[in-house]
Protein backbone atom coordinates (compact mmCIF):
# COMPACT_ATOMS: atom_id res chain seq x y z
CA UNK A 1 0.00 0.00 0.00
CA UNK A 2 1.51 3.37 -1.01
CA UNK A 3 2.31 5.94 1.68
CA UNK A 4 -0.24 8.56 2.66
CA UNK A 5 1.74 11.47 1.21
CA UNK A 6 2.05 9.65 -2.15
CA UNK A 7 -1.71 8.99 -2.23
CA UNK A 8 -2.32 12.63 -1.39
CA UNK A 9 0.02 13.74 -4.17
CA UNK A 10 -1.75 11.41 -6.63
CA UNK A 11 -5.16 12.81 -5.66
CA UNK A 12 -3.81 16.34 -6.02
CA UNK A 13 -2.40 15.60 -9.48
CA UNK A 14 -5.68 13.98 -10.55
CA UNK A 15 -7.71 16.94 -9.27
CA UNK A 16 -5.37 19.36 -11.08
CA UNK A 17 -5.65 17.36 -14.32
CA UNK A 18 -9.45 17.29 -14.07
CA UNK A 19 -9.56 21.03 -13.35
CA UNK A 20 -7.26 21.89 -16.26
CA UNK A 21 -9.20 19.55 -18.56
CA UNK A 22 -12.52 21.05 -17.52
CA UNK A 23 -11.25 24.59 -18.03
CA UNK A 24 -9.93 23.57 -21.46
CA UNK A 25 -13.28 22.07 -22.48
CA UNK A 26 -15.18 25.15 -21.27
CA UNK A 27 -12.81 27.49 -23.10
CA UNK A 28 -13.07 25.43 -26.29
CA UNK A 29 -16.88 25.46 -26.07
CA UNK A 30 -16.84 29.20 -25.44
CA UNK A 31 -14.57 29.65 -28.48
CA UNK A 32 -16.99 27.64 -30.64
CA UNK A 33 -19.96 29.71 -29.44
CA UNK A 34 -18.04 32.96 -30.02
CA UNK A 35 -17.05 31.85 -33.51
CA UNK A 36 -20.63 30.84 -34.32
CA UNK A 37 -22.24 34.11 -33.22
CA UNK A 38 -19.53 36.40 -34.64
CA UNK A 39 -18.69 34.37 -37.75
CA UNK A 40 -19.55 37.22 -40.13
CA UNK A 41 -17.24 39.63 -38.32
CA UNK A 42 -14.42 37.08 -38.08
CA UNK A 43 -14.69 36.27 -41.80
CA UNK A 44 -14.70 39.98 -42.59
CA UNK A 45 -11.48 40.40 -40.59
CA UNK A 46 -10.01 37.38 -42.38
CA UNK A 47 -10.93 38.96 -45.73
CA UNK A 48 -9.06 42.11 -44.71
CA UNK A 49 -6.04 40.03 -43.71
CA UNK A 50 -6.22 38.18 -47.03
CA UNK A 51 -6.30 41.49 -48.90
CA UNK A 52 -3.25 42.58 -46.94
CA UNK A 53 -1.47 39.35 -47.88
CA UNK A 54 -2.30 40.06 -51.54
CA UNK A 55 -0.90 43.60 -51.32
CA UNK A 56 2.20 42.30 -49.57
CA UNK A 57 2.66 39.62 -52.25
CA UNK A 58 2.44 42.22 -55.03
CA UNK A 59 4.83 44.45 -53.10
CA UNK A 60 7.34 41.62 -52.70
CA UNK A 61 6.98 40.72 -56.38
CA UNK A 62 7.78 44.33 -57.28
CA UNK A 63 10.78 44.13 -54.96
CA UNK A 64 12.29 41.44 -57.20
CA UNK A 65 12.37 43.99 -60.04
CA UNK A 66 13.25 47.24 -58.29
CA UNK A 67 15.21 47.81 -55.09
CA UNK A 68 13.10 50.32 -53.16
CA UNK A 69 11.89 50.56 -49.56
CA UNK A 70 8.85 48.47 -48.65
CA UNK A 71 6.62 51.48 -48.01
CA UNK A 72 7.46 53.04 -51.39
CA UNK A 73 6.82 49.77 -53.23
CA UNK A 74 3.48 49.40 -51.43
CA UNK A 75 2.54 52.95 -52.45
CA UNK A 76 3.38 52.16 -56.08
CA UNK A 77 1.23 49.01 -55.96
CA UNK A 78 -1.72 50.87 -54.40
CA UNK A 79 -1.49 53.74 -56.91
CA UNK A 80 -1.29 51.26 -59.81
CA UNK A 81 -4.37 49.38 -58.57
CA UNK A 82 -6.28 52.63 -58.00
CA UNK A 83 -5.40 53.90 -61.48
CA UNK A 84 -6.46 50.59 -63.03
CA UNK A 85 -9.83 50.67 -61.27
CA UNK A 86 -10.30 54.35 -62.12
CA UNK A 87 -9.45 53.63 -65.77
CA UNK A 88 -11.97 50.80 -65.95
CA UNK A 89 -14.59 53.01 -64.33
CA UNK A 90 -13.85 56.00 -66.59
CA UNK A 91 -13.61 54.12 -69.87
CA UNK A 92 -16.29 51.53 -69.21
CA UNK A 93 -18.45 53.01 -66.48
CA UNK A 94 -21.34 53.90 -68.77
CA UNK A 95 -20.96 50.61 -70.61
CA UNK A 96 -20.98 48.65 -67.36
CA UNK A 97 -24.11 50.42 -66.10
CA UNK A 98 -25.92 50.00 -69.41
CA UNK A 99 -24.95 46.36 -69.83
CA UNK A 100 -25.77 45.57 -66.21
CA UNK A 101 -29.29 46.98 -66.63
CA UNK A 102 -29.75 45.13 -69.93
CA UNK A 103 -28.39 41.91 -68.43
CA UNK A 104 -30.76 42.13 -65.46
CA UNK A 105 -33.78 42.58 -67.75
CA UNK A 106 -32.62 39.75 -70.02
CA UNK A 107 -32.15 37.28 -67.17
CA UNK A 108 -35.55 38.16 -65.66
CA UNK A 109 -37.16 37.68 -69.06
CA UNK A 110 -35.49 34.29 -69.53
CA UNK A 111 -36.59 33.16 -66.07
CA UNK A 112 -40.16 34.19 -66.92
CA UNK A 113 -39.98 32.26 -70.21
CA UNK A 114 -38.61 29.23 -68.36
CA UNK A 115 -41.45 29.43 -65.84
CA UNK A 116 -44.03 29.58 -68.62
CA UNK A 117 -42.43 26.61 -70.38
CA UNK A 118 -42.52 24.53 -67.20
CA UNK A 119 -46.13 25.57 -66.47
CA UNK A 120 -47.22 24.51 -69.96
CA UNK A 121 -45.71 21.07 -69.37
CA UNK A 122 -47.42 20.52 -66.03
CA UNK A 123 -44.42 21.20 -63.77
CA UNK A 124 -45.01 23.05 -60.51
CA UNK A 125 -43.22 26.40 -60.53
CA UNK A 126 -44.48 27.81 -57.25
CA UNK A 127 -40.84 28.11 -56.10
CA UNK A 128 -40.39 30.89 -58.71
CA UNK A 129 -41.43 34.03 -56.83
CA UNK A 130 -41.21 36.78 -59.41
CA UNK A 131 -43.43 39.22 -57.52
CA UNK A 132 -46.30 38.97 -60.05
CA UNK A 133 -48.38 36.30 -58.37
CA UNK A 134 -50.24 38.56 -55.95
CA UNK A 135 -52.00 40.78 -58.52
CA UNK A 136 -52.95 37.78 -60.64
CA UNK A 137 -54.29 35.83 -57.69
CA UNK A 138 -56.44 38.68 -56.47
CA UNK A 139 -58.51 38.62 -59.68
CA UNK A 140 -60.49 35.49 -60.46
CA UNK A 141 -61.02 34.32 -64.02
CA UNK A 142 -63.98 36.08 -65.58
CA UNK A 143 -64.50 38.48 -62.67
CA UNK A 144 -64.13 42.23 -62.68
CA UNK A 145 -61.70 43.76 -60.20
CA UNK A 146 -63.30 46.04 -57.66
CA UNK A 147 -62.75 49.70 -58.39
CA UNK A 148 -60.39 51.55 -56.15
CA UNK A 149 -61.20 54.88 -54.59
CA UNK A 150 -58.77 56.63 -56.91
CA UNK A 151 -60.71 55.35 -59.96
CA UNK A 152 -63.70 57.51 -58.92
CA UNK A 153 -61.54 60.55 -58.36
CA UNK A 154 -61.53 60.13 -54.59
CA UNK A 155 -58.39 60.85 -52.60
CA UNK A 156 -56.96 58.10 -50.40
CA UNK A 157 -57.69 58.36 -46.71
CA UNK A 158 -55.29 59.37 -43.98
CA UNK A 159 -54.82 55.75 -42.91
CA UNK A 160 -53.84 54.68 -46.43
CA UNK A 161 -51.43 57.59 -46.74
CA UNK A 162 -49.86 56.80 -43.37
CA UNK A 163 -49.53 53.12 -44.27
CA UNK A 164 -47.96 53.90 -47.66
CA UNK A 165 -45.65 56.49 -46.15
CA UNK A 166 -44.56 54.09 -43.42
CA UNK A 167 -43.82 51.37 -45.98
CA UNK A 168 -41.80 53.78 -48.11
CA UNK A 169 -39.82 55.00 -45.10
CA UNK A 170 -39.21 51.42 -43.95
CA UNK A 171 -37.98 50.26 -47.36
CA UNK A 172 -35.81 53.36 -47.75
CA UNK A 173 -34.32 52.84 -44.30
CA UNK A 174 -33.54 49.18 -45.09
CA UNK A 175 -31.93 50.14 -48.40
CA UNK A 176 -29.89 52.85 -46.70
CA UNK A 177 -28.72 50.49 -43.97
CA UNK A 178 -27.81 47.84 -46.53
CA UNK A 179 -25.81 50.34 -48.57
CA UNK A 180 -24.00 51.68 -45.49
CA UNK A 181 -23.23 48.12 -44.35
CA UNK A 182 -21.83 47.12 -47.75
CA UNK A 183 -19.72 50.27 -48.09
CA UNK A 184 -18.57 49.92 -44.49
CA UNK A 185 -17.48 46.33 -45.07
CA UNK A 186 -15.49 47.40 -48.13
CA UNK A 187 -13.73 50.14 -46.17
CA UNK A 188 -12.99 47.73 -43.30
CA UNK A 189 -11.37 45.26 -45.70
CA UNK A 190 -9.39 48.04 -47.40
CA UNK A 191 -8.21 49.55 -44.11
CA UNK A 192 -7.20 46.21 -42.61
CA UNK A 193 -5.42 45.20 -45.78
CA UNK A 194 -3.46 48.44 -46.01
CA UNK A 195 -2.60 48.36 -42.30
CA UNK A 196 -1.38 44.78 -42.53
CA UNK A 197 0.60 45.33 -45.73
CA UNK A 198 2.20 48.54 -44.42
CA UNK A 199 3.85 46.85 -41.42
CA UNK A 200 3.63 43.04 -41.80
CA UNK A 201 6.54 42.41 -39.41
CA UNK A 202 4.66 43.98 -36.48
CA UNK A 203 1.71 41.58 -36.83
CA UNK A 204 4.07 38.67 -37.49
CA UNK A 205 6.00 39.36 -34.28
CA UNK A 206 2.75 39.93 -32.38
CA UNK A 207 1.49 36.45 -33.26
CA UNK A 208 4.81 34.97 -32.18
CA UNK A 209 4.61 36.84 -28.86
CA UNK A 210 1.28 35.12 -28.11
CA UNK A 211 2.87 31.67 -28.45
CA UNK A 212 4.72 30.03 -25.53
CA UNK A 213 8.48 30.62 -25.66
CA UNK A 214 9.37 26.94 -26.08
CA UNK A 215 7.06 26.62 -29.14
CA UNK A 216 7.94 29.87 -30.92
CA UNK A 217 10.30 28.18 -33.38
CA UNK A 218 7.56 25.86 -34.58
CA UNK A 219 4.98 28.68 -34.61
CA UNK A 220 7.36 30.82 -36.68
CA UNK A 221 7.73 28.03 -39.21
CA UNK A 222 3.97 27.51 -39.43
CA UNK A 223 3.20 31.23 -39.85
CA UNK A 224 5.88 31.63 -42.52
CA UNK A 225 4.56 28.63 -44.45
CA UNK A 226 0.99 29.92 -44.25
CA UNK A 227 2.08 33.35 -45.48
CA UNK A 228 4.09 31.92 -48.38
CA UNK A 229 1.26 29.57 -49.39
CA UNK A 230 -1.36 32.33 -49.36
CA UNK A 231 0.90 34.72 -51.27
CA UNK A 232 1.63 32.18 -54.02
CA UNK A 233 -2.02 31.24 -54.25
CA UNK A 234 -3.25 34.85 -54.40
CA UNK A 235 -0.79 35.82 -57.15
CA UNK A 236 -1.84 32.76 -59.17
CA UNK A 237 -5.52 33.44 -58.49
CA UNK A 238 -5.25 37.05 -59.70
CA UNK A 239 -3.71 35.84 -62.97
CA UNK A 240 -6.44 33.20 -63.38
CA UNK A 241 -9.21 35.74 -62.72
CA UNK A 242 -7.79 38.20 -65.26
CA UNK A 243 -7.41 35.45 -67.87
CA UNK A 244 -10.92 34.06 -67.34
CA UNK A 245 -12.49 37.53 -67.45
CA UNK A 246 -10.63 38.58 -70.60
CA UNK A 247 -11.28 35.33 -72.53
CA UNK A 248 -14.98 35.33 -71.55
CA UNK A 249 -15.41 38.96 -72.57
CA UNK A 250 -13.66 38.57 -75.93
CA UNK A 251 -15.39 35.26 -76.70
CA UNK A 252 -18.89 36.56 -75.93
CA UNK A 253 -18.19 39.74 -77.91
CA UNK A 254 -17.20 37.63 -80.94
CA UNK A 255 -20.36 35.53 -80.58
CA UNK A 256 -22.39 38.73 -80.37
CA UNK A 257 -23.90 38.37 -76.89
CA UNK A 258 -25.18 41.66 -75.42
CA UNK A 259 -23.51 42.59 -72.14
CA UNK A 260 -20.30 40.70 -72.91
CA UNK A 261 -18.17 43.16 -70.91
CA UNK A 262 -20.16 42.86 -67.68
CA UNK A 263 -20.43 39.09 -68.17
CA UNK A 264 -16.65 38.91 -68.51
CA UNK A 265 -16.23 40.91 -65.29
CA UNK A 266 -18.59 38.67 -63.33
CA UNK A 267 -16.92 35.53 -64.71
CA UNK A 268 -13.51 36.84 -63.64
CA UNK A 269 -14.72 37.75 -60.15
CA UNK A 270 -16.50 34.42 -59.68
CA UNK A 271 -13.30 32.61 -60.68
CA UNK A 272 -12.11 33.46 -57.16
CA UNK A 273 -14.54 30.78 -55.91
CA UNK A 274 -13.45 27.38 -57.26
CA UNK A 275 -16.06 25.08 -58.83
CA UNK A 276 -19.14 26.83 -57.44
CA UNK A 277 -18.14 30.19 -58.93
CA UNK A 278 -17.61 28.65 -62.36
CA UNK A 279 -21.05 26.98 -62.24
CA UNK A 280 -22.77 30.25 -61.28
CA UNK A 281 -20.91 32.16 -64.01
CA UNK A 282 -21.85 29.51 -66.59
CA UNK A 283 -25.56 29.63 -65.67
CA UNK A 284 -25.59 33.44 -65.91
CA UNK A 285 -23.81 33.38 -69.28
CA UNK A 286 -26.21 30.81 -70.76
CA UNK A 287 -29.30 32.63 -69.44
CA UNK A 288 -28.07 35.92 -70.88
CA UNK A 289 -27.31 34.27 -74.23
CA UNK A 290 -30.76 32.71 -74.65
CA UNK A 291 -32.16 36.10 -75.70
CA UNK A 292 -29.96 35.93 -78.82
CA UNK A 293 -31.23 32.52 -79.87
CA UNK A 294 -30.37 28.89 -79.34
CA UNK A 295 -27.30 29.06 -81.58
CA UNK A 296 -25.83 31.90 -79.54
CA UNK A 297 -26.71 30.12 -76.28
CA UNK A 298 -25.08 26.90 -77.49
CA UNK A 299 -21.99 28.85 -78.59
CA UNK A 300 -21.84 30.57 -75.20
CA UNK A 301 -22.11 27.18 -73.47
CA UNK A 302 -19.23 25.81 -75.55
CA UNK A 303 -17.21 28.94 -74.73
CA UNK A 304 -17.95 28.50 -71.02
CA UNK A 305 -16.88 24.85 -71.11
CA UNK A 306 -13.68 25.81 -72.94
CA UNK A 307 -12.87 28.60 -70.45
CA UNK A 308 -13.58 26.28 -67.52
CA UNK A 309 -11.34 23.59 -69.04
CA UNK A 310 -8.59 26.17 -69.58
CA UNK A 311 -8.91 27.29 -65.96
CA UNK A 312 -9.08 23.79 -64.46
CA UNK A 313 -6.59 21.87 -66.60
CA UNK A 314 -4.12 24.51 -67.81
CA UNK A 315 -3.94 27.69 -65.71
CA UNK A 316 -4.62 26.30 -62.24
CA UNK A 317 -2.21 23.30 -62.46
CA UNK A 318 0.43 25.48 -64.13
CA UNK A 319 0.26 28.44 -61.76
CA UNK A 320 -0.72 26.75 -58.49
CA UNK A 321 1.15 23.46 -58.62
CA UNK A 322 3.49 24.75 -55.90
CA UNK A 323 0.89 26.73 -53.99
CA UNK A 324 -1.95 24.35 -53.13
CA UNK A 325 -2.54 20.65 -53.44
CA UNK A 326 -6.06 20.06 -52.12
CA UNK A 327 -8.23 17.20 -53.43
CA UNK A 328 -11.23 18.62 -55.36
CA UNK A 329 -13.79 16.55 -53.42
CA UNK A 330 -12.41 17.79 -50.09
CA UNK A 331 -12.47 21.42 -51.24
CA UNK A 332 -16.00 21.13 -52.66
CA UNK A 333 -17.29 19.54 -49.45
CA UNK A 334 -15.81 22.34 -47.33
CA UNK A 335 -17.22 24.94 -49.74
CA UNK A 336 -20.72 23.55 -49.37
CA UNK A 337 -20.36 23.22 -45.59
CA UNK A 338 -19.02 26.75 -45.02
CA UNK A 339 -21.45 28.19 -47.56
CA UNK A 340 -24.47 26.65 -45.82
CA UNK A 341 -23.25 27.60 -42.33
CA UNK A 342 -21.76 31.06 -42.96
CA UNK A 343 -23.32 32.16 -46.26
CA UNK A 344 -21.48 33.91 -49.08
CA UNK A 345 -18.48 34.79 -46.87
CA UNK A 346 -17.89 31.14 -46.03
CA UNK A 347 -18.28 30.12 -49.68
CA UNK A 348 -15.85 32.77 -50.94
CA UNK A 349 -13.20 32.20 -48.26
CA UNK A 350 -13.42 28.39 -48.08
CA UNK A 351 -10.27 27.78 -50.16
CA UNK A 352 -7.85 29.98 -48.15
CA UNK A 353 -9.27 28.62 -44.89
CA UNK A 354 -8.76 25.03 -46.09
CA UNK A 355 -5.27 25.99 -47.30
CA UNK A 356 -4.34 27.25 -43.81
CA UNK A 357 -5.68 24.06 -42.22
CA UNK A 358 -3.74 21.93 -44.71
CA UNK A 359 -0.47 23.76 -44.00
CA UNK A 360 -0.90 23.14 -40.27
CA UNK A 361 -1.83 19.47 -40.75
CA UNK A 362 1.14 18.89 -43.06
CA UNK A 363 3.49 20.55 -40.56
CA UNK A 364 2.33 18.43 -37.62
CA UNK A 365 2.38 15.29 -39.77
CA UNK A 366 5.99 16.02 -40.80
CA UNK A 367 6.95 16.86 -37.22
CA UNK A 368 5.45 13.63 -35.90
CA UNK A 369 7.23 11.58 -38.56
CA UNK A 370 10.56 13.26 -37.78
CA UNK A 371 10.04 12.80 -34.04
CA UNK A 372 9.33 9.11 -34.43
CA UNK A 373 12.36 8.65 -36.67
CA UNK A 374 14.62 10.37 -34.14
CA UNK A 375 13.13 8.33 -31.28
CA UNK A 376 13.76 5.07 -33.17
Amino acid sequence: MPPADERSRTRTDLAWAISVGGIGVVMFAALLVFTWYFAATLLLLFAGMLFGVALNALTNALGHRVHLPHSLRLAIVCVALALMLAGVGYLGGATIAEQASLLSKTIKSQITNLKSFLDNHGIDTSFFDLGNAAPAASTDAGSTPSPSPASHGQLPGAGALASSGGAIVSQTFKLLLGTISAVGNVFIVLFLGLAFAAQPSIYHDGLLFLAPARHRTRVTLIIDRIGETLERWLIAQIIVMLAVGAVTWIGLAIIGIPGSFILGIQAGLLAFIPTVGAIIAGVVVVLASLASGWVAALSALVLFLGVHAMESYVLTPLLQRQALDIPPATLFAFQILLGVVFGIWGLALALPLVAIAKVMIDHFKTYETTFRAEAA
